[in-house]
């Protein structure tokens, strides 16, 4: 594609976005380990390959005027793995952050982080606090990378959260429920884009996607990117939300 053909899709993608009122964008990055696998390849590589597929999502989004881009990256049933892959996916996220953060802060990216970084190493909670104190006064896409992040919990943690204030039952709504989420700054997700063909949602912020559009591809996440995403609107585009009505 010639750069004057990528100029006029994102334009026609933009327009798109400001059409349907696109903000927020959903993420399930899945099927690195098994891109990997079919290539032959350990599955580190797929997660680095996956590295590459979220910098060029962050940039389309970016192009195209969505303002918020949350990805699930780690999830609290994760740490099953085997403990040679969780102790690489940990060094993939404090490699990725301390190489990435200048061209990201650069590019006016703001970085956080839901879930419960507590349970990393004192080393990757400063790499991880840095970028998001690097970055809270930028402008541009919001990037929440969900780490140590599972939905269920999310919701006990934000349970507790309520219960220490001392509410009476009657003076907790939805609206308090979600004030004491993670992602209690930023607006639910529009749209839920889930790769590699799996028909879950996996614990993925289950209070949040209540009424969000779900998107199901096959591809394989290292295999996601600028065109991925531009159909994905498209296909969103075509979407009647009713919210109930």
């Amino acid at each position: 594609m010639t750069l004057m053909n990528m100029t006029d899709k994102s334009a026609e993608i933009s327009q798109i976005v400001k059409q349907v009122g696109l903000k927020h964008v959903a993420i399930i990055m899945d099927g690195n380990r098994r891109w990997a696998k079919n290539k032959g390849l350990p599955s580190a590589m797929g997660h680095k390959k996956g590295v590459d597929a979220l910098k060029s999502t962050l940039r389309a989004c970016n192009d195209f005027g969505i303002k918020y881009l949350t990805v699930y990256a780690f999830s609290t049933e994760n740490w099953n793995r085997q403990k040679e892959e969780v102790d690489f996916l940990m060094e993939l996220l404090a490699l990725t952050l301390t190489n990435e953060l200048a061209e990201m802060h650069k590019e006016g990216v703001v970085i956080n982080f839901i879930g419960d970084i507590t349970k990393l190493s004192k080393k990757l909670q400063k790499i991880l606090n840095n970028s998001v104190e690097t970055t809270k006064n930028n402008t541009g896409v919001h990037l929440q990378i969900a780490f140590n992040y599972g939905a269920r919990d999310e919701i006990v943690h934000a349970v507790k959260k309520i219960a220490e204030k001392g509410l009476k039952p009657e003076e907790i709504t939805e609206d308090v429920i979600s004030q004491n989420l993670y992602t209690s700054d930023i607006p639910d997700p529009d749209l839920l884009i889930r790769t590699g063909g799996e028909l879950r949602v996996s614990n993925y912020l289950l209070w949040q996607i209540a009424y969000s559009e779900i998107l199901v591809v096959n591809e394989f996440w290292p295999e996601f990117g600028r065109d991925n995403l531009a159909n994905a609107v498209k296909e969103f585009q075509k979407r009647q939300r009713r919210f109930g009505a």
